[in-house]
């Protein structure tokens, strides 16, 4: 066994996630389609999402601070029962109770990502971190394309309930992974008030980082978009069902599996600003093409063959983008800092679910999908402005 793979705690770490991530596909997919078929209303489905990012945006500045000061192993134990729990009410089936839920459980989620993306370059070390993210963006589309697949067909099978079974259990074998301690030393519990320490965050987003608030409110934004429209786009445009939904949800991750693997060969030979930048590019034109394939041809295969591609481009550019991030903060610091783009990102992909909700029907579903596929080609262009200045930056402090 090699890389990081070799640590025995990022291997727990990375099998708790990939189980996880499994039974939040199985919701991810399955719920939109619940609500779209409950309500028949895209701005039902886009606000049911929009609902449950809020919670996290205002926890984000909590979540931070706790990743830093805390043991970010026992937050992440903690955080994944509680999540079990919170899934609970959503048996009622009550669409309210939807909102609800989904609102407890994204702020939750907001609580656990700071802690394990802040965990990882102290588990590897800085030198295995690009290829450490290539193994999570590895799982994680294995478990997109295990769990997106069963999401669909699970709702269509047993309804919503079964598609919670799966999810609870995901969520408790994920804590029994995390149960044994990794031998991190945690950051001091004490110091500044809750506000100020956030705050203190806040300047380490300095340099490359502040252009990387650009980058990562486009590549949201993109992404909230497409939460709600792809829903809209295969019942509507492809004449799909849940089994559809969830096939080309979860295809994607055959792409990202090619991706993952990728990076984790590069990873020592490119770097994290221009991996970012030139996958959010490729996404951008696969996005294009498959959007506006619809004009010529609706053959299911057609978009299978789109959306797997596209997956690749998908996860590194998510690795990239939290390479950027983990590389260029300090230990004491990173639980802030990621805790905040990930505050960012909730912001800006809830400002794309509201823009997808209220103009697809003024402006038209394919018109929406073409700004949805822009908003990816500027983030990439902007990524490849700030690299070259990076670039240069680096080589007049060396000169």
């Amino acid at each position: 066994m090699t890389g990081p793979l070799r640590v025995p705690a990022f291997r727990r770490m990375w099998l708790a996630g990939f189980v996880s991530e499994i039974g939040d596909w199985v919701l991810v997919v399955a719920l939109p389609v619940y609500v779209y078929q409950l309500t028949g209303s895209v701005g039902s489905t886009a606000t049911t999402f929009v609902v449950a990012l809020l919670p996290g945006l205002a926890l984000s500045p909590l979540a931070g601070v706790l990743a830093d000061r805390w043991d970010k192993r026992r937050l992440m134990l903690w955080v994944s029962l509680a999540q079990a729990a919170a899934l609970l009410p959503l048996l009622t089936g009550n669409l309210v109770l939807v909102n609800v839920v989904m609102a407890v459980r994204a702020a939750l989620a907001v609580l656990f990502e700071p802690a394990k993306n802040a965990l990882l370059p102290e588990l590897v070390g800085r030198d295995q971190v690009a290829a450490a993210n290539g193994l999570v963006g590895l799982n994680a589309n294995l478990a997109r394309l295990l769990g997106a697949s069963l999401g669909g067909l699970v709702l269509g099978w047993s309804g919503l309930t079964g598609v919670l079974v799966l999810d609870v259990a995901s969520f408790l074998v994920a804590a029994a992974l995390l149960v044994r301690p990794f031998g991190v030393t945690p950051g001091p519990s004490g110091g500044a008030p809750m506000w100020r320490a956030w705050l203190d965050g806040l300047r380490e987003i300095k340099g490359p980082l502040r252009g990387m608030v650009a980058v990562v409110g486009l590549m949201a934004a993109g992404q909230g978009m497409f939460v709600v429209l792809f829903v809209v786009f295969v019942t509507e445009r492809l004449g799909g069902g849940e089994a559809e939904v969830g096939l080309l949800r979860g295809i994607q991750a055959i792409g990202g599996l090619v991706g993952g693997a990728v990076v984790g060969l590069v990873a020592r030979r490119v770097a994290a600003w221009p991996l970012l930048a030139w996958s959010l590019i490729a996404f951008s034109a696969l996005a294009f093409v498959g959007w506006n394939g619809s004009y010529v041809t609706t053959a299911f295969t057609f978009y299978l063959a789109v959306f797997a591609a596209c997956g690749a481009p998908g996860v590194m550019s998510g690795v990239g983008m939290m390479s950027v991030l983990q590389l260029h903060t300090s230990d004491a610091v990173r639980g802030r800092v990621l805790a905040t783009f990930g505050s960012l990102y909730d912001g800006f992909q809830a400002l794309g679910m509201v823009l997808a909700g209220a103009l697809a029907v003024p402006l038209g579903l394919m018109a929406l999908l073409d700004v949805q596929a822009g908003l990816y080609l500027v983030a990439g262009l902007s990524a490849v402005v700030i690299a070259r200045r990076t670039s240069l930056e680096l080589a007049g402090r060396s000169s």
